[in-house]
């Protein structure tokens, strides 16, 4: 931008009032300097902006086109400044939240919940996607918390655990039994099974899969899925085994809609809770934090 601010101000002004007056008045300086302005605009832009006559101005074509775009600059300028106000006079600050789709779910929503009935006014934005991104997001002070699951901590990350959680495979008692009949009783649901898993992107499938590696697993029938709430549901319809967090399906293990599949040895537990930066110095972060410990 070539101009200073003030230049676009005074046009926005002029142009709004059609007068040269009116305008000093509003801007509060002399008509003689808001000419001055004017023309000192025109002859730097190239173009004139506006036609002048005894009854005042009007805008030519390209002044019209010029104060478009200066209109919708100054209509954004005083909205955020009348956020600010909002901010400052009812104590509304802006909590930006990274979370996955079954993590919001059974984990953060519940927190966010009553956070809210003690923050009605609080801003929260929350962004939804794999826990690798949140955690990039993170570190690079773009979020400023995320409901997350992890098996190791990274350098500079603060962590709130919420509650230990286990990898577990599920299936209805249906799926089993008709894998049975179809491949035998002693058939290996990880070779015979539709295996239904996270991408490869997602922490949980990198953790499902070093597992695997530790006990010399090779799954034949892979069917990857995006979120673990589509594991969860599929399983659920008989369409396979399904790699699911135990905590997760409490209800559906309880009335019998999902069975677990024994494993000689238990995947690896994990935490899930929140994880954010220590020298982030949100307001609304530390309140957070506040009301989840």
């Amino acid at each position: 931008m070539e101009q200073a601010l003030s230049s676009y101000k005074v046009f926005y002004e002029v142009a709004k009032a059609g007068n040269i007056s009116k305008a000093g008045k509003t801007l509060q300086i002399s008509q003689p300097a808001i000419s001055k302005s004017i023309v000192k605009l025109e002859e730097q832009i190239g173009v004139k902006l506006f036609h002048r006559n005894s009854r005042g101005v009007h805008l030519t074509a390209e002044g019209e086109v010029l104060f478009e775009h200066v209109r919708e600059a100054f209509d954004s300028i005083e909205q955020g400044e009348t956020e600010l106000r909002r901010i400052r006079e009812f104590h509304i600050g802006h909590l930006k939240i990274g979370s996955s789709t079954t993590l919001c779910k059974y984990l953060l929503v519940p927190y966010l919940k009553e956070y809210l009935k003690e923050n009605p006014h609080m801003k929260i934005t929350i962004e939804n996607q794999a826990t690798a991104k949140t955690i990039q997001k993170i570190e690079n002070h773009r979020l400023d918390v995320g409901a997350v699951v992890l098996s190791r901590f990274k350098h500079g990350m603060k962590f709130i655990h919420i509650m230990d959680v286990e990898d577990i495979f599920v299936c209805t008692p249906d799926y089993l039994r008709h894998l049975r009949e179809l491949e035998g009783e002693d058939a290996d649901p990880f070779e015979t099974a539709n295996l239904m898993l996270l991408d490869k992107e997602n922490n949980t499938r990198r953790h499902i899969d070093e597992y695997f590696k530790e006990q010399g697993i090779v799954p034949r029938q892979i069917l990857e899925l995006s979120n673990m709430d589509l594991l969860i549901d599929f399983a659920k319809i008989g369409l396979g085994v399904s790699a699911v967090i135990r905590e997760f399906v409490l209800k559906e293990l309880h009335d019998g809609t999902l069975i677990e599949l024994p494993l000689p040895v238990p995947v690896r537990k994990r935490e899930a809770g929140f994880a954010y930066l220590e020298t982030n110095r949100n307001e609304a972060l530390a309140s957070f934090l506040r009301s989840i410990r």
